[in-house]
């Protein structure tokens, strides 16, 4: 049994647009840009725009292009596999139900893949070459960190240097003149009577390495929640590969079964039976 529709119908150009450029994006970020890098954010970014548009227009555009025309629904996506068992082809103004399946899947994926990559990268740079790296400005926050962790050991090797040197210095100005070395005393003395001091240094040093545990704590956070992040975001890219081959796959099996030319229809003028 076979229902054909009275006419040949088209896909409009802004379904057109969102299909091809999300294509050219995902392939974009997959072959070509580096992951982190400056310009996988900005087509990330791409990707993310044109995806946002063609969800708005399963909204607001033409019949055939809205969600109401293709809701996704499994037991009709099954009613069509019985189809596909019986030899039966069946005409459908928009997708066919397991095309329409397919479609909510891709664009849930590219959604989390979306959302994953803005929360890790933050605002697109506004130069693209100057990020490199798998993690965005990763590379940079290295250098940072380790030009930070150069001027604290050399911060705290400064002191240690002052006090060497100057100690044999005091100890010749005591041998010199008997009256410094019993000054020297009397201030040795002054500073044991004064016991008070000893609690406060400790209590600063203290409030120092609880601020230090705080904010390792905190940046312990920070890196454990980027890589759930990062793993939510591969996990997704991996599933988003698995589905076009299923699609493709299934553009394939469609178009030799109901000699519908579906790939056509998508290009710039291709008429698309219903």
């Amino acid at each position: 049994m076979e229902n054909t529709a009275p006419a040949p119908r088209r896909w409009d150009p802004i379904v057109k647009l969102t299909h091809w450029g999300v294509v050219i994006a995902v392939i974009g970020n997959a072959l070509v840009t580096e992951e982190g890098s400056g310009w996988h954010i900005w087509v990330g970014y791409g990707l993310a725009a044109l995806l946002g548009l063609r969800l708005l227009w399963g909204l607001i555009g033409t019949r055939n292009a809205r969600f109401s025309a293709f809701p996704p629904s499994p037991s009709r996506a099954i009613d069509h596999l019985g189809e596909i068992g019986r030899g039966e082809v069946t005409r459908h103004p928009s997708h066919n139900p397991l095309g329409a399946l397919m479609a909510y899947a891709i664009w849930a994926t590219l959604l989390v893949i979306s959302a994953s990559g803005i929360a890790m990268s933050g605002p697109p740079p506004a130069d693209p070459a100057a990020v490199s790296g798998e993690h965005g400005e990763g590379g940079e926050k290295g250098e940072n960190e380790e030009g930070e962790e150069a001027r604290e050991r050399q911060g705290a090797a400064q002191p240690a240097v002052s006090a060497a040197t100057t100690a044999p210095l005091a100890r010749g100005e005591e041998r010199e003149d008997e009256d410094e070395r019993a000054e020297a005393r009397e201030r040795s003395a002054a500073k044991a009577a004064a016991p008070a001091e000893v609690p406060a240094a400790s209590e600063a040093a203290a409030d120092r390495l609880a601020a230090y545990a705080e904010g390792a704590g905190i940046q312990g956070e920070e890196e454990g929640g980027e890589e759930i992040l990062e793993e939510v975001h591969e996990i997704a890219v991996n599933l988003l590969y698995v589905l076009i081959a299923l699609h493709l796959m299934g553009v394939v099996f469609e178009t030799r079964r109901s000699g519908r030319e579906i790939v056509r229809a998508m290009l710039p003028g291709g008429n698309r039976p219903a």
